[in-house]
């Protein structure tokens, strides 16, 4: 196994604007990746498994609703926390990033946010340490961009709900010891609900054959006439606001965490560059190699300061759906466009598994799909600068 020689590119010197938490916070989510992580990550992708060994550590480094607060088990910090965190765990896989992103952005901060008291104080301290593991069900076989359409449904039963339906590509479904699922009462209204592994009729198959998220675990959700109890209804807000408000936190997760895989292919095709010797010189002293690491960094460097300032408005209160979409679009594309040029600058030895590159443009594909397609972002920035809809 390589060592992880990682070694953060910050060509405008942002460490400057981030406080001394902020950097504690990064420099311990970073060294656990090269501890914990990267020695393991590369056999776990091999094999398509999720290493569930690491969820300790997850939790120890505050990456479980590190802002959601202390009293509910949450570390309590800021948002430039919670995407620094997310950058430092994305620069070791995405898929692992994945799995934090969903038990704080996806199950926590719903149950936070949406439910009850009683809900929050039975659920969050155990997910903030990772006894408890979640999974978010929204997307359908049939309804991905348009969760509107959705027809996993619940019916009232006096004591209970009913709960039938299937979900699709639902990150830690397999593992999950619950799921904050949604779906439409008799009404069509949305709602959120709690589902409990062992609640009968519950199924979570796992997705296999996949090549992209591979240390990963997906699967479905299946509701076949689940009995779910009336207090695991979260009544603090319904409609397709309720999921998309989790998905706002979720995607501002990745437009940081796109920027830790970035990085790692950067510092990898630098050093190559530097050590890999052709026509008797560095291919670092070529210029076409140069062009190629010189646009990396400077789109890098534009990317951090674009996710540096969406964090501050986040702070505030401030950021809209449409600045989050923004962020996410730009910074997914800018990584997926970096690995595959520092793939290039590898050649052959970039499709090994010696090297995170090709594992790094894999996991990309998903990450530029999910939480919202690249093409969807762009809509959602059309509709918010011309003040038209084209989504119908």
């Amino acid at each position: 196994m390589k060592p992880d020689l990682f070694e953060a590119p910050d060509y405008y010197n942002l460490d400057d604007l981030f406080s001394d938490e902020h950097k504690l916070v990064r420099d311990a989510a970073r060294q656990w990746v090269k501890r914990d992580v990267s020695p393991i990550i590369e056999e776990y992708a091999q094999k398509a498994k999720f290493p569930e060994s690491i969820i300790g550590g997850l939790a120890e480094i505050g990456a479980f609703g590190p802002y959601i607060p202390v009293e509910y088990g949450g570390a309590g910090l800021d948002q430039i926390s919670y995407g620094l965190i997310m950058q430092e765990i994305e620069r070791g896989d995405s898929g692992v990033r994945s799995t934090a992103s969903v038990q704080s952005s996806l199950v926590m901060y719903p149950i936070f946010t949406y439910g009850t008291e009683e809900q929050r104080k039975k659920y969050l301290p155990k997910l903030a340490t990772g006894e408890y593991m979640g999974c978010f069900g929204l997307t359908e076989p049939d309804h991905g961009s348009n969760p509107a359409g959705m027809v996993t449904n619940f019916k009232d039963k006096g004591d209970h709900y009913l709960l039938n339906g299937a979900k699709l590509w639902i990150s830690n479904s397999p593992f999950a010891d619950i799921a904050v699922v949604w779906a439409k009462n008799e009404e069509g209204r949305i709602h959120g609900l709690i589902v409990e592994r062992g609640m009968e009729g519950l199924s979570t198959p796992e997705t296999h054959n996949k090549w992209s998220l591979r240390a990963s675990a997906t699967g479905e959700l299946i509701f076949d006439n689940v009995k779910v109890p009336k207090e695991n209804l979260m009544p603090g807000k319904s409609g397709l606001g309720a999921p998309l408000g989790c998905l706002d936190s979720a995607r501002y997760g990745i437009a940081w965490g796109a920027i830790g895989a970035a990085m790692d292919c950067y510092d990898t095709a630098l050093r190559y560059a530097k050590e890999r010797i052709q026509f008797g010189k560095p291919i670092a002293a070529t210029q076409l190699q140069q062009k190629k690491l010189a646009e990396m960094i400077t789109e890098i460097t534009k990317a951090q300061l674009l996710a540096f300032r969406l964090g501050q408005l986040k702070n505030e209160g401030k950021a809209t759906t449409a600045q989050i979409s923004m962020a996410k679009r730009n910074n997914v594309d800018m990584a997926i466009k970096i690995a595959r040029e520092a793939r290039q600058i590898l050649g052959g030895m970039g499709i090994t598994g010696e090297y995170s590159i090709m594992r790094h443009m894999m996991n990309l594909e998903s990450v530029i799909t999910y939480e919202g397609t690249h093409d969807i972002h762009l809509l959602i920035t059309g509709a918010d600068i011309t003040g038209h809809s084209a989504f119908k």
